[in-house]
């Protein structure tokens, strides 16, 4: 298979059984992707997220990664699982607090209906991702929608508090 290029959002809001904050266990789990052949290219900044559906669990720490990688989506999705569970991520109740959570939200800007859901069905409607995909990918544009991420980013309407982390 040739080289793809992917975008993956990244974030927690629980520390990992390792104890550090939530930007450390971030960084180190960068640390795990070569060695499941998922080359980083490019790291956005970082950003704390207001939780989506606002609630009162704790803030997010979110960031979107570039890579390159020669596995198909579906093996993609599994080293990212992979790599979600070493960190702890355990899957019980849909938006509940995690470890870390990483999505595939573009893959080469294909187009799929299934596992996984491609570009990622929600990506579009979350200023967690946009933000962040817009720092390393300015010109980026919806594979389905053919927008660019700029108007997708003035078409939010929801009032999710967002940092840029310095």
């Amino acid at each position: 298979m040739t080289i793809k290029k992917a975008f993956i959002a990244m974030g927690a809001n629980l520390k990992s059984n390792l104890n550090l904050t939530l930007k450390e266990n971030l960084t180190i789990a960068l640390n795990k992707f070569p060695e499941y052949d998922l080359n980083i290219l490019k790291v956005s900044n970082w950003y704390k997220t207001q939780p989506i559906p606002i609630s009162n669990q704790p803030w997010f720490i979110n960031s979107v990664i570039k890579i390159s990688t020669n596995k198909s989506p579906s093996e993609l999705l599994d080293s990212l699982q992979i790599i979600e569970k070493i960190f702890g991520r355990k899957r019980n109740i849909l938006n509940d607090p995690r470890t870390l959570d990483l999505d595939i939200i573009d893959y080469n800007g294909l187009i799929e209906n299934k596992d996984p859901i491609l570009p990622h069905p929600r990506m579009h409607i979350r200023k967690f991702v946009l933000l962040p995909l817009q720092d390393i990918e300015p010109n980026w544009v919806h594979p389905i929608m053919k927008k660019k991420i700029e108007f997708l980013i003035k078409k939010q309407k929801d009032a999710q508090n967002i940092i840029k982390l310095i």
